[in-house]
């Protein structure tokens, strides 16, 4: 058929010529006076192959939008649908616009499947609506009794704990060759962090729907996120509930709030925003609320408690609770910067974005690893050098550990300064880095020495020696050759330790990377959150127009000393030119130098009086800058590590049992934490997670050992003091 319709078509595919005439309920796609398909108004599968045979025929998706009042984006899904799976894809496809409602005796069949414990999802499907159309006509879902699950009589088979039609995680949207739903509604864009009147900071809590947020959930909940309820281990381990109460001030209510919130982006949300994709009702629960508070509710309540609260207070005292837990016992800490884009329209300052490789607008986050890769603490500002920042991240970690504690900062050669190394010397924290380009010629000749790595033995050449580090000091530098030659070069302030944990120590440096990129992906940390800004008077230094113009002429008078001395140079060895004639012209020539070398010296005099930088305001009076409100994206973030450093200690205490290093993470992260369901049984005294057995019988072993050891200190949800007891379902009743 593409063949015809090209031959149709050929030599008169012009935009203008596709058109679509309506007439008594009848559609004709036409071109030029040549028509292409006929459907019937209603019937929305033609309408699909329509379109798909205008697109195929070499009309833009744009203009096939235009012609049948589509979105540019569904004609291309529709069209890589079609190519992708053929004709099937466009049978599936239901038509646009608003989804159909539930009413009538369709309505009464939705009520009756969700009182026998059908998911919204699947009654969708059966009644042809969106699962979520059939979850606001039906109401939220309430707590199971306590007992048989819902719509099972006593002594029924048991039923799966979630059916294969129910889905496991956020999914923001369908996955990689699945097939296009119809065309969703223009989503309305988000909306400022709801804040309230001015000058007013809502409550922690306040806004919440009583009995939808802020109440305790109570009863038997089915969640298909109950896997996320091992989250709660790490807590307790590290004190995060009473951190989290103080900073909800006391309000139990504000403290599961928080809780609920860091298990989301422990779901895989990486914002407030991609909450919506959540079941409310399956959710709330991992907190222990009765559901997931919605956003209208959910952002002036953080905003109240990002109000009343200092982030970077709340950050330092999880930090110190985690690492009074578990302390860091080489003492390694990694530093490095995070730029952060900013898409909105005011006036932020630009910082280099190294993911598209040129200069953007943005904040820069500087992070802080230890070596054991949990992340300890932050600080976020305007973009800047790790010279700039590190002194702001290294105050942050001197608050954070323990007294006296030994403290090794290793950091890439971005920070490799002088200025830096001053600043770690007078705080007594040793630092440990490579040498920026070009490589110092070695004093000593290299040794060889076997080290075993991963189990491999390896032979490596290196010289250790004492440098003078210009504006600095003395340094140790240990030098690594190959093949006869040195390749790199690490230098350090520690001359005690052994060459190899040094070496050791840098080369984990790398796990400061994985983790901006592994945090990035996954938790978020790169999002705005809160795009509201103060615009305020640009007082950043920035480089001096007339500097600029003194450096030109300190340049030209450069270059008019350089000709007038090899114009003298010409003449002294120009064979052609009599020696009178060259005792004539050299007086001259003489005073031309002179004249040239003054002009220098003035020159540059002049610009020794100009400074190099000046404030942006004092170079142009109108100059403005917009400093982005940081407190509720602080607050985020900090729950963003808690859930990435509560993942991260339990992909380290399965992997005790699981014992695979290359997946470990991934099995954690996505068939445990993200993948497993189960019910959550809340009890006036206690909360029973069943969760369901993971399909690979070697995960399932080692989860079921590292509930065993986890059982043995009972954890609890942040505001709720019932505690946690963890099972694997019997594999009868799965």
């Amino acid at each position: 058929m593409r063949g015809v319709v090209r031959a149709m078509l050929e030599g008169m595919p012009e935009p203008s010529c596709l058109h679509l005439e309506r007439a008594g309920g009848r559609c004709l796609m036409m071109v030029g006076s040549a028509v292409l398909a006929e459907y019937a108004e209603a019937d929305t599968v033609m309408r699909n192959f329509a379109v798909t045979v205008a697109r195929s025929s070499g009309f833009s998706g744009k203009r096939v939008a235009e012609v049948f009042g589509l979105s540019a984006a569904y004609v291309s899904t529709l069209h890589a649908a079609a190519r992708r799976e053929g004709s099937a894809a466009l049978v599936r496809h239901a038509g646009p616009g608003r989804p159909r409602t539930l009413a009538g005796e369709g309505l009464e069949k939705a009520r009756e499947w969700r009182a026998a414990g059908v998911s919204d999802r699947e009654i969708g499907r059966r009644l042809g609506v969106a699962g979520t159309t059939a979850g606001r006509r039906l109401g939220r879902r309430g707590p199971e009794p306590a007992g048989p699950a819902s719509g099972q009589e006593a002594g029924a088979e048991c039923e799966p704990l979630i059916s294969e039609e129910e889905g496991r995680g956020p999914g923001p949207g369908p996955g990689r060759g699945s097939v296009p739903g119809p065309e969703p509604e223009p989503a309305p864009p988000p909306a400022e962090a709801a804040a309230g009147p001015a000058g007013e900071v809502p409550p922690p809590g306040a806004g919440l729907v009583p009995g939808a947020g802020g109440a305790a959930a109570d009863g038997r909940v089915r969640s298909r996120y109950a896997g996320a309820m091992l989250l709660h281990a790490f807590a307790a381990r590290a004190g995060a509930g009473d951190v989290l109460m103080l900073a909800a001030g006391g309000d139990p209510a504000g403290a599961r709030l928080l809780a609920a919130v860091s298990a989301c982006f422990g779901l895989g949300a990486a914002t407030t925003e991609q909450f919506k994709h959540l079941a409310a009702a399956e959710a709330g629960p991992l907190a222990g609320l009765i559901a997931l508070p919605e956003l209208r509710a959910l952002r002036p309540a953080l905003a109240g408690i990002a109000g009343r609260n200092d982030p970077l207070k709340l950050q330092q005292m999880l930090a110190s609770a985690m690492l009074a837990a578990g302390p860091v016992t080489s003492g390694v800490y990694y530093v490095d910067d995070h730029f952060v884009p900013y898409t909105g329209a005011k006036p932020v300052a630009k910082g280099w974005n190294n993911k598209r490789g040129r200069a953007e607008r943005g904040r820069a986050d500087t992070h802080v690893t230890a070596h054991d890769r949990r992340a300890v603490c932050f600080v976020t500002g305007e973009p800047s050098g790790l010279t700039a920042t590190l002194p702001k991240a290294l105050a942050e970690l001197r608050k954070t550990v323990p007294p006296g504690t030994r403290i090794m900062l290793g950091f890439d050669r971005g920070g490799s300064y002088p200025q830096v190394f001053r600043h770690c010397q007078e705080n007594k924290v040793h630092w440990v880095t490579w040498r920026r380009a070009p490589l110092a010629v070695p004093g000593k000749l290299p040794v060889l020495t076997a080290v075993t790595i991963a189990g491999r033995e390896r032979v490596i050449a290196w010289a250790e020696e004492k440098v003078q580090l210009k504006d600095y000091g003395e340094a140790r530098q240990i030098t690594l050759s190959e093949h006869r030659r040195p390749v790199m070069q690490i230098l350090t302030s520690d001359f005690d330790s052994c060459p190899a944990d040094i070496l050791a120590w840098l080369k984990s440096r790398w796990r400061e990377e994985n983790f901006l990129k592994y945090a990035s992906e996954n938790y978020g940390i790169d999002k705005i959150c809160d795009y509201t800004a103060a615009i305020t008077v640009n007082e950043k230094m920035m480089p001096s127009p007339a500097r600029k113009a003194a450096n030109a002429a300190v340049r030209d008078a450069e270059k008019n000393l350089a000709a007038a001395e090899r114009a003298l140079a010409a003449l002294l060895a120009d064979p052609g030119t009599t020696a009178a004639a060259k005792n004539k012209a050299i007086p001259a020539a003489d005073r031309k130098i002179t004249a040239a070398r003054k002009n220098l010296q003035a020159a540059a005099a002049a610009r020794q009086k100009i400074p190099a930088k000046l404030p942006a305001n004092q170079i142009d009076p109108d100059a403005q800058t917009a400093v982005l409100r940081a407190g509720r994206r602080s607050l985020q973030m900090v729950l963003r590590l808690l859930a990435h450093n509560a993942e991260h200690w339990l992909a380290t205490q399965l992997n005790a049992y699981l014992r695979d290093d290359d997946e470990y993470r991934a099995v954690t992260r996505e068939t445990i934490i993200r993948g497993l369901a189960g019910i959550i049984d809340f009890t006036p005294h206690a909360i029973t997670v069943t969760l369901e057995t993971p399909g690979q019988p070697r995960v399932a072993r080692a989860l079921a050992l590292l509930i065993d050891e986890i059982s043995h200190t009972s954890p609890v949800i942040p505001g709720d003091n019932r505690p946690i007891t963890y099972r694997l379902a019997p594999q009868e009743d799965i």
